[in-house]
């Protein structure tokens, strides 16, 4: 009997041990209470954009996403280059700052495989005076700035023929260059001039013509402008600024909610509240 106690007291200490664990097993595996159900998490949205006017209008959408169940993450660039690279290499969901020529050319450069989801807005070329400072009395070799990258000079040198000062070809279209000047009765110089210098040479110049962002970021209005791009205009229906993804995701559910947010009558007040027609938007 003496030898069978030391026994029996190992066997119960044993089980105590063994149902301690067992109740500590228990507790931590709690499922919710009937009729509970767990929090439902945030689908988190990266995309990719310039500041002026994408990210703002990006960030004016955020709150509407979140009533949507997307948390949107707007990661700024400041060029045209990486965030295109990085929605290719899958660090972004999607990127916001070009059109679709643009994208096409960077496909085709780069091997990349980047579509476009949807358009957002239209930044209008405004023609602005310099020197001169309306388009009444423009003098002889009146001087004027355009971009010099192909599809802005033709769009400036159409909207310049919109307003009489030249005359294009009958079929000239968005590969026009000043060559192709049919008549210039003021004999007008064109100034090819990077986009990005132009807003800050305009007091060297008897005119310029601007891009919508540049003139944004130079304090321009287009209430300034002495003539703007129409927004029924080819250029309007070929240069839209669009959301680009990796081919495959346009159907995802999260960017078609995003283009639902993007189109809403919200974003599109901000849009022509905020810009003052610099940005149109396009839906």
């Amino acid at each position: 009997m003496k030898k069978l106690i030391p026994f029996l007291s190992a066997s119960i200490l044993a089980l105590g041990l063994l149902a301690g664990c067992g109740s500590q097993k228990q507790e931590g595996s709690a499922q919710p209470a009937s009729g509970a159900t767990p929090a439902k998490q945030a689908a988190v949205l990266t995309v990719g954009a310039t500041s002026v006017p994408h990210a703002e209008i990006l960030n004016a959408a955020k709150p509407l996403l979140q009533e949507k169940g997307i948390e949107l993450k707007v990661q700024e660039f400041n060029d045209y280059v990486l965030p295109n690279t990085s929605l290719e290499d899958k660090q972004l969901d999607a990127n916001f700052f070009q059109h679709v020529p643009y994208l096409e050319s960077f496909n085709k450069d780069h091997g990349t495989h980047l579509v476009s989801a949807f358009p957002v807005h239209f930044e209008p070329l405004g023609l602005y005076a310099g020197k001169q400072k309306t388009l009444d009395n423009i003098p002889d070799n009146a001087v004027i700035a355009v971009p010099n990258d192909p599809s802005n000079e033709a769009r400036a040198l159409l909207l310049l023929q919109s307003k009489g000062v030249i005359k294009l070809p009958e079929n000239a279209d968005l590969k026009a260059t000043p060559k192709d000047i049919k008549e210039n009765p003021h004999k007008v110089q064109i100034k090819e001039l990077d986009a990005s210098f132009i807003a800050r040479s305009l007091a060297d110049v008897d005119y310029a013509v601007i891009n919508g962002n540049f003139a944004l970021q130079a304090g321009l209005k287009s209430s300034d402008a002495l003539a703007m791009e129409d927004k029924n205009s080819l250029a309007a229906k070929t240069f839209a600024n669009v959301v680009v993804v990796r081919q495959g995701d346009e159907n995802k559910e999260a960017i078609k909610t995003l283009k639902e947010v993007l189109a809403s009558d919200k974003i599109k007040q901000f849009i022509e509240s905020k810009y003052n027609g610099s940005v149109i938007p396009v839906n």
